[in-house]
Protein backbone atom coordinates (compact mmCIF):
# COMPACT_ATOMS: atom_id res chain seq x y z
CA UNK A 1 0.00 0.00 0.00
CA UNK A 2 1.38 3.73 -0.97
CA UNK A 3 2.54 5.42 2.46
CA UNK A 4 -0.41 8.83 0.78
CA UNK A 5 -2.57 6.22 1.86
CA UNK A 6 -4.45 4.39 4.46
CA UNK A 7 -7.48 2.12 4.68
CA UNK A 8 -10.54 3.39 6.15
CA UNK A 9 -12.34 1.06 8.62
CA UNK A 10 -15.29 2.07 10.46
CA UNK A 11 -13.81 3.56 13.57
CA UNK A 12 -12.11 6.17 11.42
CA UNK A 13 -15.33 6.96 9.29
CA UNK A 14 -17.19 7.43 12.84
CA UNK A 15 -14.32 10.14 13.74
CA UNK A 16 -14.58 11.92 10.48
CA UNK A 17 -18.79 11.93 10.94
CA UNK A 18 -17.84 12.82 14.56
CA UNK A 19 -15.91 16.42 13.41
CA UNK A 20 -18.45 16.81 10.75
CA UNK A 21 -21.09 16.89 13.13
CA UNK A 22 -18.98 19.40 15.75
CA UNK A 23 -18.36 21.97 13.06
CA UNK A 24 -21.96 21.49 11.75
CA UNK A 25 -23.13 22.45 15.69
CA UNK A 26 -20.15 25.31 16.13
CA UNK A 27 -21.90 26.94 12.87
CA UNK A 28 -25.26 26.57 13.50
CA UNK A 29 -24.10 28.38 16.98
CA UNK A 30 -22.61 31.20 15.49
CA UNK A 31 -25.64 31.72 13.15
CA UNK A 32 -28.16 31.82 16.06
CA UNK A 33 -26.04 34.45 18.03
CA UNK A 34 -25.89 36.32 14.72
CA UNK A 35 -29.78 36.39 14.32
CA UNK A 36 -30.02 37.33 17.80
CA UNK A 37 -28.07 40.32 18.09
CA UNK A 38 -29.61 41.68 14.69
CA UNK A 39 -32.95 41.05 15.62
CA UNK A 40 -32.40 43.14 19.84
CA UNK A 41 -34.82 45.92 20.09
CA UNK A 42 -33.09 49.45 19.48
CA UNK A 43 -32.16 50.91 23.30
CA UNK A 44 -34.48 53.28 24.32
CA UNK A 45 -34.31 57.53 23.90
CA UNK A 46 -32.21 58.64 25.86
CA UNK A 47 -33.97 60.94 28.92
CA UNK A 48 -33.62 64.92 28.75
CA UNK A 49 -30.82 66.48 31.11
CA UNK A 50 -32.91 68.72 34.01
CA UNK A 51 -32.28 72.11 32.15
CA UNK A 52 -33.83 70.76 28.68
CA UNK A 53 -30.68 71.76 26.56
CA UNK A 54 -28.32 68.91 26.41
CA UNK A 55 -28.73 64.80 26.04
CA UNK A 56 -27.19 61.64 27.03
CA UNK A 57 -24.73 60.24 24.82
CA UNK A 58 -26.30 57.15 23.35
CA UNK A 59 -24.24 53.90 23.99
CA UNK A 60 -24.51 51.02 21.89
CA UNK A 61 -23.07 47.98 21.87
CA UNK A 62 -20.42 47.39 18.88
CA UNK A 63 -21.88 44.52 16.50
CA UNK A 64 -20.94 41.23 16.64
CA UNK A 65 -17.63 40.29 14.90
CA UNK A 66 -17.95 38.41 11.21
CA UNK A 67 -16.41 34.78 10.90
CA UNK A 68 -14.83 34.28 7.67
CA UNK A 69 -14.11 30.73 6.32
CA UNK A 70 -15.09 31.43 2.59
CA UNK A 71 -11.37 30.52 0.78
CA UNK A 72 -12.90 33.30 -2.23
CA UNK A 73 -13.02 36.24 0.15
CA UNK A 74 -9.57 35.12 1.52
CA UNK A 75 -7.81 34.97 -2.11
CA UNK A 76 -9.74 38.69 -2.90
CA UNK A 77 -8.03 40.22 0.04
CA UNK A 78 -4.55 37.94 -0.77
CA UNK A 79 -4.77 38.99 -4.43
CA UNK A 80 -5.47 42.85 -3.84
CA UNK A 81 -8.36 41.94 -6.65
CA UNK A 82 -9.85 45.39 -5.96
CA UNK A 83 -13.01 44.46 -7.37
CA UNK A 84 -13.41 41.65 -5.35
CA UNK A 85 -12.56 43.72 -2.44
CA UNK A 86 -15.05 46.43 -2.88
CA UNK A 87 -17.89 44.23 -3.69
CA UNK A 88 -16.90 42.48 -0.37
CA UNK A 89 -16.18 45.49 1.73
CA UNK A 90 -20.29 46.47 0.63
CA UNK A 91 -21.04 44.74 4.62
CA UNK A 92 -18.89 46.93 6.85
CA UNK A 93 -18.44 44.47 9.37
CA UNK A 94 -16.10 42.80 6.90
CA UNK A 95 -13.43 45.18 7.19
CA UNK A 96 -12.39 43.99 10.71
CA UNK A 97 -13.87 40.17 10.08
CA UNK A 98 -11.67 37.27 11.66
CA UNK A 99 -11.10 35.49 8.24
CA UNK A 100 -10.45 31.50 9.47
CA UNK A 101 -8.04 29.15 7.65
CA UNK A 102 -9.10 25.60 8.14
CA UNK A 103 -6.65 23.22 7.47
CA UNK A 104 -7.42 19.20 7.12
CA UNK A 105 -4.43 17.46 8.72
CA UNK A 106 -3.67 13.69 9.31
CA UNK A 107 -3.43 13.35 13.30
CA UNK A 108 -2.12 10.35 15.16
CA UNK A 109 -4.61 9.63 17.91
CA UNK A 110 -3.37 6.95 20.26
CA UNK A 111 -6.72 6.18 22.16
CA UNK A 112 -7.46 4.88 18.63
CA UNK A 113 -4.49 3.73 17.76
CA UNK A 114 -4.55 4.85 14.09
CA UNK A 115 -4.27 8.33 12.16
CA UNK A 116 -7.50 10.74 11.86
CA UNK A 117 -8.29 13.70 9.93
CA UNK A 118 -8.12 16.49 11.90
CA UNK A 119 -9.59 20.55 11.21
CA UNK A 120 -7.18 23.08 12.45
CA UNK A 121 -8.08 26.62 11.60
CA UNK A 122 -5.39 29.16 12.20
CA UNK A 123 -6.89 33.38 12.43
CA UNK A 124 -5.81 35.72 10.33
CA UNK A 125 -7.78 39.43 9.11
CA UNK A 126 -7.62 40.61 6.12
CA UNK A 127 -5.38 43.28 6.83
CA UNK A 128 -2.91 41.10 7.48
CA UNK A 129 -3.50 38.97 4.50
CA UNK A 130 -3.11 41.94 2.31
CA UNK A 131 0.28 43.04 4.05
CA UNK A 132 1.89 39.38 3.66
CA UNK A 133 1.39 39.19 0.83
CA UNK A 134 2.26 43.03 -0.15
CA UNK A 135 -0.62 44.18 -1.76
CA UNK A 136 -0.35 47.83 -0.60
CA UNK A 137 -3.52 49.28 -2.27
CA UNK A 138 -5.59 47.01 -0.49
CA UNK A 139 -3.75 47.06 2.35
CA UNK A 140 -4.48 51.15 2.06
CA UNK A 141 -8.24 50.88 1.34
CA UNK A 142 -8.70 48.47 4.36
CA UNK A 143 -6.86 51.06 6.60
CA UNK A 144 -8.76 53.75 5.04
CA UNK A 145 -12.53 51.70 5.77
CA UNK A 146 -11.40 52.00 9.37
CA UNK A 147 -9.11 48.42 9.62
CA UNK A 148 -7.56 47.93 13.39
CA UNK A 149 -4.01 48.02 12.45
CA UNK A 150 -3.42 46.57 15.44
CA UNK A 151 -5.48 43.35 15.84
CA UNK A 152 -3.56 40.49 16.31
CA UNK A 153 -5.59 37.13 15.42
CA UNK A 154 -3.69 34.45 15.61
CA UNK A 155 -1.36 36.08 17.76
CA UNK A 156 0.39 38.42 14.86
CA UNK A 157 -0.27 42.00 13.59
CA UNK A 158 -0.41 43.21 9.77
CA UNK A 159 3.02 44.39 10.42
CA UNK A 160 4.50 41.24 11.87
CA UNK A 161 3.25 40.25 8.16
CA UNK A 162 4.67 42.54 6.28
CA UNK A 163 7.91 42.95 7.85
CA UNK A 164 8.34 39.30 7.12
CA UNK A 165 7.86 39.44 3.87
CA UNK A 166 10.06 42.88 3.25
CA UNK A 167 6.95 44.79 1.98
CA UNK A 168 7.90 47.99 2.99
CA UNK A 169 5.21 50.14 0.96
CA UNK A 170 2.85 48.28 3.57
CA UNK A 171 5.10 48.86 6.78
CA UNK A 172 4.93 52.50 5.72
CA UNK A 173 1.45 52.50 5.39
CA UNK A 174 1.26 50.94 8.65
CA UNK A 175 3.19 52.85 10.63
CA UNK A 176 1.66 55.88 8.69
CA UNK A 177 -2.06 54.90 10.57
CA UNK A 178 -0.27 54.14 13.97
CA UNK A 179 0.62 50.81 14.01
CA UNK A 180 2.90 49.68 17.33
CA UNK A 181 6.37 49.03 16.29
CA UNK A 182 6.84 47.29 18.99
CA UNK A 183 4.11 45.38 19.76
CA UNK A 184 5.08 41.49 20.02
CA UNK A 185 3.50 38.21 18.66
CA UNK A 186 2.43 35.38 20.35
CA UNK A 187 5.44 33.89 20.67
CA UNK A 188 7.06 37.32 21.93
CA UNK A 189 8.89 38.47 18.60
CA UNK A 190 8.60 41.99 17.70
CA UNK A 191 8.25 43.29 14.06
CA UNK A 192 12.09 44.43 14.07
CA UNK A 193 13.40 40.60 15.17
CA UNK A 194 11.27 39.68 11.68
CA UNK A 195 13.36 41.62 9.49
CA UNK A 196 15.51 38.93 9.09
CA UNK A 197 16.59 38.69 5.72
CA UNK A 198 19.19 40.74 3.15
CA UNK A 199 15.21 42.34 1.64
CA UNK A 200 13.70 43.15 4.67
CA UNK A 201 16.45 46.02 5.24
CA UNK A 202 14.10 48.69 4.20
CA UNK A 203 11.39 47.40 6.82
CA UNK A 204 13.52 47.74 9.36
CA UNK A 205 15.11 51.61 8.62
CA UNK A 206 11.35 52.25 8.34
CA UNK A 207 10.76 50.60 11.79
CA UNK A 208 13.85 52.31 13.65
CA UNK A 209 13.30 55.54 12.28
CA UNK A 210 9.43 55.37 13.63
CA UNK A 211 10.81 54.84 17.23
CA UNK A 212 11.56 51.13 17.15
CA UNK A 213 13.50 49.89 20.22
CA UNK A 214 16.50 48.38 19.23
CA UNK A 215 17.40 46.59 22.54
CA UNK A 216 13.98 44.99 22.92
CA UNK A 217 14.33 41.47 23.96
CA UNK A 218 12.34 38.29 22.69
CA UNK A 219 10.46 37.35 25.18
CA UNK A 220 11.67 33.51 25.50
CA UNK A 221 15.04 33.72 24.23
CA UNK A 222 15.89 37.21 25.10
CA UNK A 223 17.31 37.59 21.90
CA UNK A 224 17.77 41.15 20.68
CA UNK A 225 17.52 42.28 17.22
CA UNK A 226 21.48 42.66 16.87
CA UNK A 227 21.48 38.83 17.57
CA UNK A 228 19.45 37.91 14.91
CA UNK A 229 20.89 39.89 11.95
CA UNK A 230 24.43 38.87 13.55
CA UNK A 231 23.09 35.18 13.14
CA UNK A 232 21.87 35.64 9.62
CA UNK A 233 25.16 37.74 8.68
CA UNK A 234 23.08 40.64 7.40
CA UNK A 235 25.67 43.77 7.11
CA UNK A 236 23.19 46.36 6.74
CA UNK A 237 21.25 45.57 9.43
CA UNK A 238 23.94 45.21 11.54
CA UNK A 239 25.32 48.93 10.46
CA UNK A 240 21.96 50.39 11.27
CA UNK A 241 21.59 49.11 14.40
CA UNK A 242 24.70 50.15 15.86
CA UNK A 243 24.31 53.28 14.32
CA UNK A 244 21.06 53.50 16.32
CA UNK A 245 23.16 52.42 19.39
CA UNK A 246 22.56 48.44 19.50
CA UNK A 247 23.51 47.01 22.73
CA UNK A 248 26.88 44.93 21.76
CA UNK A 249 27.12 43.20 25.04
CA UNK A 250 23.43 42.30 25.25
CA UNK A 251 23.50 38.37 26.13
CA UNK A 252 20.39 36.09 25.37
CA UNK A 253 19.35 33.58 28.30
CA UNK A 254 21.84 31.17 27.47
CA UNK A 255 24.20 33.66 27.74
CA UNK A 256 25.16 34.29 24.31
CA UNK A 257 26.50 37.86 22.66
CA UNK A 258 26.01 39.57 19.00
CA UNK A 259 29.41 38.89 18.55
CA UNK A 260 29.25 34.77 19.17
CA UNK A 261 25.86 34.45 17.25
CA UNK A 262 28.13 36.14 14.36
CA UNK A 263 30.50 33.04 14.66
CA UNK A 264 28.17 30.22 15.09
CA UNK A 265 26.06 31.33 12.18
CA UNK A 266 29.42 31.42 9.90
CA UNK A 267 28.97 28.00 8.53
CA UNK A 268 29.26 28.04 4.65
CA UNK A 269 32.46 28.88 2.99
CA UNK A 270 30.68 30.94 0.71
CA UNK A 271 29.49 33.49 3.29
CA UNK A 272 32.60 33.88 5.08
CA UNK A 273 33.34 37.38 3.95
CA UNK A 274 30.04 38.93 5.34
CA UNK A 275 30.47 37.54 8.37
CA UNK A 276 34.15 38.52 8.54
CA UNK A 277 32.46 42.00 8.01
CA UNK A 278 30.11 41.99 10.88
CA UNK A 279 32.41 40.74 13.42
CA UNK A 280 34.70 43.11 12.45
CA UNK A 281 32.32 45.60 12.71
CA UNK A 282 30.84 44.63 16.14
CA UNK A 283 34.30 44.59 17.85
CA UNK A 284 35.32 48.11 16.44
CA UNK A 285 31.95 48.77 18.12
CA UNK A 286 33.18 47.63 21.34
CA UNK A 287 32.48 43.94 21.70
CA UNK A 288 34.59 41.81 24.06
CA UNK A 289 36.67 38.65 21.94
CA UNK A 290 36.69 37.19 25.42
CA UNK A 291 32.94 36.54 26.97
CA UNK A 292 31.66 33.30 26.59
CA UNK A 293 28.04 31.85 27.06
CA UNK A 294 26.46 30.30 30.15
CA UNK A 295 28.14 27.20 28.77
CA UNK A 296 31.42 28.89 28.80
CA UNK A 297 31.55 28.71 24.64
CA UNK A 298 32.91 31.66 23.07
CA UNK A 299 32.91 33.32 20.09
CA UNK A 300 36.38 31.21 19.13
CA UNK A 301 35.33 27.94 20.35
CA UNK A 302 32.36 29.07 17.57
CA UNK A 303 35.09 30.32 14.37
CA UNK A 304 37.35 27.17 15.06
CA UNK A 305 33.89 25.11 15.09
CA UNK A 306 32.81 26.45 11.60
CA UNK A 307 37.02 26.04 10.70
CA UNK A 308 36.29 30.09 9.88
CA UNK A 309 40.26 31.01 9.40
CA UNK A 310 40.00 34.59 8.94
CA UNK A 311 37.78 35.20 12.13
CA UNK A 312 39.61 33.33 14.09
CA UNK A 313 42.43 35.35 13.35
CA UNK A 314 40.60 38.63 13.79
CA UNK A 315 39.59 37.56 17.41
CA UNK A 316 43.09 36.30 18.45
CA UNK A 317 44.00 39.59 17.59
CA UNK A 318 41.22 41.55 19.19
CA UNK A 319 42.30 39.53 22.80
CA UNK A 320 40.46 36.16 22.17
CA UNK A 321 41.79 33.75 24.86
CA UNK A 322 43.38 30.56 22.63
CA UNK A 323 43.14 27.92 25.82
CA UNK A 324 39.54 28.95 27.13
CA UNK A 325 37.94 25.80 27.93
CA UNK A 326 34.08 25.08 27.90
CA UNK A 327 31.97 23.43 29.54
CA UNK A 328 32.59 20.04 27.95
CA UNK A 329 35.76 20.58 28.54
CA UNK A 330 36.57 21.45 24.91
CA UNK A 331 39.22 24.13 23.83
CA UNK A 332 38.97 26.14 20.77
CA UNK A 333 41.51 23.56 19.66
CA UNK A 334 39.60 20.67 19.87
CA UNK A 335 36.49 22.08 18.01
CA UNK A 336 38.85 22.37 14.94
CA UNK A 337 39.88 18.98 14.99
CA UNK A 338 36.80 17.62 15.54
CA UNK A 339 35.41 19.37 12.04
CA UNK A 340 39.06 19.42 10.27
CA UNK A 341 37.43 16.03 8.08
CA UNK A 342 34.68 18.26 7.16
CA UNK A 343 36.53 21.11 5.99
CA UNK A 344 39.91 19.98 4.67
CA UNK A 345 39.68 22.46 1.54
CA UNK A 346 39.41 25.63 4.55
CA UNK A 347 42.69 25.44 5.72
CA UNK A 348 42.41 24.26 8.84
CA UNK A 349 46.74 24.20 9.30
CA UNK A 350 46.35 28.39 8.81
CA UNK A 351 43.91 28.06 12.25
CA UNK A 352 45.68 25.26 14.15
CA UNK A 353 49.10 27.47 13.31
CA UNK A 354 46.81 30.89 14.78
CA UNK A 355 46.12 29.11 18.00
CA UNK A 356 49.13 27.46 18.50
CA UNK A 357 51.05 30.88 17.78
CA UNK A 358 48.36 32.63 20.17
CA UNK A 359 49.21 30.56 23.13
CA UNK A 360 46.85 27.05 22.70
CA UNK A 361 48.15 23.94 24.38
CA UNK A 362 49.42 21.09 21.54
CA UNK A 363 46.32 18.45 21.77
CA UNK A 364 46.75 15.07 23.12
CA UNK A 365 48.70 12.64 20.55
CA UNK A 366 45.36 10.79 20.67
CA UNK A 367 43.78 13.65 19.08
CA UNK A 368 46.64 13.62 16.35
CA UNK A 369 44.29 10.96 14.35
CA UNK A 370 41.26 13.53 13.82
CA UNK A 371 43.20 15.44 10.99
CA UNK A 372 44.84 12.69 9.19
CA UNK A 373 42.60 14.01 6.30
CA UNK A 374 44.75 17.39 6.36
CA UNK A 375 48.98 16.64 6.43
CA UNK A 376 49.57 20.49 6.84
CA UNK A 377 47.34 20.46 9.76
CA UNK A 378 49.00 17.67 11.15
CA UNK A 379 52.42 19.02 10.70
CA UNK A 380 51.73 21.88 12.25
CA UNK A 381 50.51 20.25 15.38
CA UNK A 382 53.67 17.59 15.41
CA UNK A 383 56.04 20.28 15.04
CA UNK A 384 55.00 21.27 18.78
CA UNK A 385 55.81 17.62 20.43
CA UNK A 386 59.92 17.50 21.40
CA UNK A 387 59.19 13.73 19.90
CA UNK A 388 57.05 12.22 18.04
CA UNK A 389 54.58 10.61 19.19
CA UNK A 390 53.37 6.65 18.24
CA UNK A 391 50.99 7.16 15.26
CA UNK A 392 51.47 3.72 13.78
CA UNK A 393 47.70 2.49 14.12
CA UNK A 394 46.12 5.26 12.56
CA UNK A 395 48.97 5.94 9.93
CA UNK A 396 47.88 2.99 8.45
CA UNK A 397 44.30 4.35 7.70
CA UNK A 398 45.44 6.97 5.50
CA UNK A 399 44.00 6.65 2.45
CA UNK A 400 46.07 5.52 -1.04
CA UNK A 401 45.36 8.27 -2.88
CA UNK A 402 46.77 11.29 0.03
CA UNK A 403 49.64 8.40 0.72
CA UNK A 404 50.88 9.27 -2.52
CA UNK A 405 50.09 13.26 -2.91
CA UNK A 406 51.54 13.60 0.33
CA UNK A 407 54.76 10.84 0.25
CA UNK A 408 57.29 13.09 1.29
CA UNK A 409 55.73 13.79 4.70
CA UNK A 410 54.06 10.59 5.48
CA UNK A 411 57.42 8.97 5.24
CA UNK A 412 59.30 11.45 7.29
CA UNK A 413 57.14 10.86 10.05
CA UNK A 414 57.05 6.93 9.83
CA UNK A 415 61.09 7.74 10.45
CA UNK A 416 60.79 10.23 13.04
CA UNK A 417 57.86 8.43 15.40
CA UNK A 418 59.54 7.97 18.98
CA UNK A 419 63.24 9.52 17.49
CA UNK A 420 65.11 13.07 18.72
CA UNK A 421 64.68 16.07 16.88
CA UNK A 422 67.27 18.27 15.23
CA UNK A 423 68.56 20.88 18.22
CA UNK A 424 67.02 23.89 15.87
CA UNK A 425 63.45 22.25 16.91
CA UNK A 426 64.24 21.82 20.18
CA UNK A 427 65.22 25.16 20.53
CA UNK A 428 62.12 26.29 18.56
CA UNK A 429 60.28 24.52 21.23
CA UNK A 430 61.61 25.67 24.28
CA UNK A 431 61.72 29.77 23.02
CA UNK A 432 57.95 29.12 22.51
CA UNK A 433 56.79 27.62 25.61
CA UNK A 434 58.70 30.74 27.43
CA UNK A 435 56.75 32.95 25.12
CA UNK A 436 53.60 31.66 25.89
CA UNK A 437 50.42 32.93 24.59
CA UNK A 438 52.92 36.68 23.29
CA UNK A 439 54.66 34.21 21.12
CA UNK A 440 53.14 35.86 17.74
CA UNK A 441 53.21 38.88 19.40
CA UNK A 442 56.92 39.03 20.41
CA UNK A 443 58.51 37.09 17.12
CA UNK A 444 56.71 39.06 14.74
CA UNK A 445 58.74 41.93 16.47
CA UNK A 446 62.10 40.64 16.89
CA UNK A 447 65.01 41.98 14.37
CA UNK A 448 65.89 38.42 12.42
CA UNK A 449 65.66 37.07 9.13
CA UNK A 450 62.20 36.37 7.96
CA UNK A 451 62.90 32.68 7.23
CA UNK A 452 64.04 32.13 11.18
CA UNK A 453 60.81 34.18 12.01
CA UNK A 454 58.30 31.30 9.88
CA UNK A 455 60.36 28.66 11.27
CA UNK A 456 59.71 30.01 14.69
CA UNK A 457 56.28 30.54 13.93
CA UNK A 458 55.70 27.07 12.83
CA UNK A 459 56.01 27.23 9.08
CA UNK A 460 54.09 24.71 6.74
CA UNK A 461 57.66 22.51 4.88
CA UNK A 462 55.76 19.66 3.54
CA UNK A 463 58.20 17.22 6.19
CA UNK A 464 59.62 17.00 9.78
CA UNK A 465 62.75 16.82 10.69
Amino acid sequence: MSRDTFAFTSASLRSLRLEQELQDWEDARRALAHRRAMTRRPLPAAPRLRHGTERIQTVRAPPPQIHCRDPTIHNTFMWGDMKGVYAVLKEPGMVNALMEIVHEEMVWTPEMGMWTLSSKVKQTSALRLAAGRGRSDCVEELLFRGADVDADPGGRTALHDACSGGHNTCVKLLLDHGADPDLPTADGSTPLHLCNTADTYLCAELLVSNGANVNVTQRDSCLTPLHVACRRGLEEHVELLLVHRADVTAQSCEGETPLNAACAGAERPSEAGQYLRVVQRLLDAGADACTAGRKQHSALHNSCANCNYRITDLLLQHGARAHAVNCAGYTPMDCLLQVVEDYPDQYPELIARSLLNHGAKPPSSRMLKECVLSPNTLEVILNCFQVVPACEEWLQDVPDELLKEHRLFFDSVWRMIGQPRKLQHLCRCSLRRHLGAQCHSTITKLNIPCALREYLLLRIDGEIH
